[in-house]
């Protein structure tokens, strides 16, 4: 099976941050693109956090953050979501007018998802979609959505394809994390020929209040195991140039005859073309080749998803990434990277000579804040 990762994950270890010095304010305003009148009540968080606020009655809205980047989503009923990044930059900025459009339906594009939608679709894709959503570890059956039926779907049979909406954000629990999730779900979307899932969205996290001091441990414990061999994991430990000394190694994906073949190298920031611009603390990486083997040697893949996958035991964790031609990664000092729609995880399905299975591609169970 394989799956692309369209978004990013931020992983706080704890604490207060009112309480950090390393942190710093964004103040604006949320604007009615049309009339330009202030919009209350629009959600504004930082995507794949805890820190979230609604605007006041002026459309104003203030979040303290940790220094790096964000994805800072605006979300409003009946209007268009917006997604603008943000670093530490822009604290300089104290009036940020974010100005958002109601939306436009096209009474053909209702048309055609009227006609291709399948009325029992919960009954018939619910459970489908839930596990290539949520996905298959160990940690997946302490996860679950709340509020099914905001779910709507929709098959297309020339295409052979299947596409989720909701119209409503999802509400989700993780037991195994200790996180509640709000989920603004933009799609879902599973090509049936090629057993390529993508989705995409916008998740704000709310820390779950433990029964008891074991149960606390225990989400700690988990919280640690799911960053370790992760996508920010790996992209902190580019940037602060650890990568073999957090368990990872690089190596090129080169094809010959549609075989491919992984090529160890021995510098890897020489390989990822590392440069770091110490007046703006911004690492880019820019690879020499388009598809990257990406392996984690301090652990090995989830049991349940080996079981489920049917691939081989393996005592190491594989990842590809793929960075589109001729472009670079930037990555902020709290692992933040940017242009992340240029940058995809997937797993390298049964037949290919790198058949090992790709614990970086982390599905719902495994996203920390």
């Amino acid at each position: 099976m394989k799956k692309a990762l369209l978004f990013l994950y931020i992983f706080f270890a704890g604490g207060n941050i009112m309480a950090q010095p390393d942190a710093f304010l964004i103040t604006g305003k949320v604007l009615d693109a049309a009339t330009k009148l202030p919009l209350q009540g629009a959600s504004v968080f930082a995507q794949n956090t805890t820190i979230g606020t609604a605007t006041d009655q002026q459309g104003n809205f203030t979040l303290r953050l940790l220094n790096g980047g964000y994805d800072l989503i605006i979300t409003f009923t009946g209007y268009q979501t917006v997604n603008r990044r943000i670093t530490t930059a822009d604290a300089l900025d104290k009036n940020i007018v974010i100005e958002t459009a109601q939306k436009e339906k096209a009474m053909e594009d209702v048309v055609i998802k009227s006609s291709n939608e399948v009325n029992d679709g919960l009954e018939k894709y619910g459970s489908f979609f839930e596990e290539n959503f949520i996905g298959k570890t160990s940690n997946s059956t302490q996860c679950s959505i709340k509020n099914k039926e905001v779910l709507k779907f929709y098959y297309y049979k020339k295409k052979n394809r299947l596409k989720v909406l909701a119209t409503a954000p999802l509400e989700i629990e993780n037991n195994a994390l200790g996180y509640s999730i709000i989920y603004t779900l933009d799609s879902f979307t599973h090509e049936y020929a090629s057993q390529l899932s993508t989705y995409s969205g916008y998740p704000l996290f709310k820390d779950m209040q433990p029964t008891d001091e074991a149960q606390r441990a225990s989400w700690n414990n988990n919280r640690l195991k799911a960053y370790l061999g992760s996508t920010l994991h790996f992209m902190r430990s580019v940037y602060n140039k650890r990568i073999k000394e957090e368990g990872f190694e690089i190596q090129l994906v080169a094809k010959n005859n549609d075989a491919e073949t992984a090529i160890p190298v021995a510098d890897f920031y020489g390989a990822l073309n590392y440069s770091k611009n110490d007046s703006t603390q911004l690492v880019e990486i820019s690879p020499n080749q388009q598809n990257l083997a990406v392996l984690y040697n301090k652990e090995a893949p989830d049991p349940l998803y080996i079981s489920q996958s049917g691939d081989m035991a393996r005592k190491f964790q594989l990842s590809i990434l793929t960075i589109a031609p001729q472009q670079a990664i930037g990555i902020e000092q709290n692992g933040y990277f940017f242009d992340q729609t240029t940058l995809q995880l997937m797993a390298i399905g049964p037949g290919k000579k790198l058949q090992m299975c790709c614990p970086m591609i982390l599905d719902l169970s495994n996203f920390l804040p």
